[in-house]
């Protein structure tokens, strides 16, 4: 009995809906497979191993049964045991199937609609695959789409033969767009979700303002100017610094253009977004200083530990430095990745002469010396008693106004100063209780241990207990960093694993003194 049906309205149906949605022919034709195979499954059992074949050539359409040839049977609606099937196929082996042909089955209105259903969502899936792979690889780029519906202040976009998402928090502030809208958007993200892949779009990126620049500047398409850092206040203001490859050629003017007119059509798409265009530069206080343009800068310290710098500036230009809300200097922080404060000349120069009283005044009662040696001192670059104690007596021999008696004199009384004060918090130490073996700890000095013993932290176990973090927050960040506060702590641990009586694999200790199970299961739980 032929058990197929010629069906070539199947390959027709395939063909169309393979070119409407732009998927491959084959995954059409699998999805109607599935959906077959789901129908005869409803006729002849859920629990069988059903399966549907469409012919590629002459659209007919095959059902069977498959059963595999097992060693012991598990599931009777799927296995048989290999020494029956032997009756029906002589030569088949374990993991080999028998294929029943069975009937062609007449879809009724309900199996149709089954059918139609799965043929839409596995075809749904296809395109949802296709639409994956056809823009997972663009993420960076900027498209041009066409505003379909809004969703709760959400747009979604028409790109081509798929749909993306401009969430609200991605548009620029005070912007609005309807249906039918032309719109234009940086892809910065493709992902695969529960319901399918989702391409999401901003306005707000600053990849978005980089892409503009490089789609108006032929020069920096081409890579002879690069954008090095963008930083933006959607809507708002907007700093981006570019370097040219070529000594010939201005970055600046490049992006700016003939009368402004390359900078005007990006500030145009972008709201009337200001944007501020500075030459990058590898010597970071350099960077810094034409970040914060147009404000004028006196000085720049860096602190490159802590990723920070002080910046001087006129007191005239310290509302201009700032910016309205602080815009200014905020965008030039990320611009840079620094840390930006911000001081007037007055301002330094009276924390200059505060900084120096407190340094003199520290000098005048620990070495016992007037104004006018303290002030020397500090003047010459010492900050603390411990850098005059270990500096060698020629070198502060020749300040100007010192011999070598007062040099001498000098370490002395910085010598005595520190045993003095060594020994005052030894004694506090002592009597905070903090023990002599968290004292023989190298790193820690007295002021730590006494630090220490005020948080309650007095024994090895204590210490052993603490993390980095909190060991660094106990000690001051000044004085000590999470690589020494990891060894500190390993130090103390150090006799949680000394001494430990060695137990052979099998065994375990004896208790009360008697004598272990000879059979050995002492040692198991």
């Amino acid at each position: 009995m032929d058990t197929a049906i010629a069906r070539p309205e199947l390959l027709l149906v395939a063909d169309a809906v393979a070119r409407e949605k732009s998927i491959d022919r084959e995954e059409v034709l699998e999805a109607m497979e599935q959906a077959i195979q789901k129908a005869g499954r409803a006729k002849y059992g859920h629990e069988k191993d059903i399966r549907a074949t469409i012919d590629r050539k002459t659209g007919d359409v095959r059902l069977s049964r498959w059963t595999e040839a097992v060693e012991a049977v598990e599931n009777e609606e799927t296995q048989i045991p290999v020494h029956i099937a032997r009756k029906f196929k002589p030569e088949i082996k374990v993991g080999e199937y028998i294929v029943d042909p069975l009937p062609p089955i007449d879809f009724g209105r309900i199996a149709a609609q089954t059918a139609k259903q799965v043929i839409v969502q596995r075809v749904r899936e296809y395109e949802r695959r296709r639409q994956f792979d056809e823009f997972k690889d663009r993420v960076g780029e900027v498209i041009n789409g066409t505003v379909k519906r809004t969703e709760y202040g959400n747009l979604m976009v028409e790109i081509g033969r798929a749909e993306a998402l401009l969430r609200r928090d991605e548009l620029i502030p005070r912007e609005s767009f309807r249906n039918g809208d032309r719109v234009r958007a940086y892809i910065y993200d493709v992902r695969e979700e529960p319901r399918g892949p989702q391409i999401f779009l901003s306005r707000t990126h600053p990849g978005f303002l980089a892409k503009l620049f490089a789609q108006e500047v032929p020069e920096i398409y081409d890579g002879i100017i690069e954008i090095k850092a963008v930083a933006r206040d959607p809507g708002s203001r907007a700093k981006m610094a570019v370097i040219s490859r070529d000594a010939s050629i201005d970055p600046v003017g490049a992006c700016v253009g003939m009368r402004g007119s390359r900078v005007q059509a990006v500030v145009q798409e972008l709201q009337g977004e200001k944007i501020d265009i500075i030459p990058w530069s590898p010597n970071t206080a350099t960077f810094v200083v034409n970040a914060l343009a147009p404000a004028e800068v006196s000085k720049v310290v860096m602190d490159e530990e802590a990723g920070r710098c002080e910046v001087v500036v006129p007191d005239d230009q310290l509302s201009l430095a700032i910016g309205r809300r602080g815009q200014n200097v905020r965008l030039a922080s990320q611009l840079t990745r620094w840390d930006i404060d911000i001081l007037t000349e007055a301002e330094e120069s009276e924390r200059r002469q505060e900084e120096f009283r407190r340094r003199t005044g520290l000098f005048v009662e620990a070495l016992d010396v007037d104004d006018v040696i303290a002030g020397l001192l500090v003047t010459e670059g010492f900050n603390t008693v411990e850098e005059l104690a270990f500096v060698p007596q020629d070198e502060l021999s020749d300040i100007e106004g010192f011999d070598e008696n007062v040099a001498g004199e000098l370490i002395r009384r910085a010598e005595q100063f520190l045993i003095k004060r060594d020994n005052e918090l030894t004694e506090r130490r002592v009597a905070l209780g903090v023990t002599d073996d968290v004292a023989a700890i190298e790193a820690l000095t007295p002021a730590m241990l006494v630090a220490l013993g005020d948080k309650g932290v007095k024994t090895l176990d204590d210490l052993a207990d603490l993390a980095s973090d909190e060991l660094v927050e106990i000690v001051g960040e000044a004085n000590m960093d999470e690589a020494v506060a990891n060894d500190v702590i390993m130090a103390a641990r150090a006799h949680w694993f000394d001494g430990e009586p060695e137990v052979e694999p099998g065994s375990a200790p004896e208790p009360d003194g008697q004598a272990g199970d000879a059979t050995g299961e002492a040692g198991h739980d």
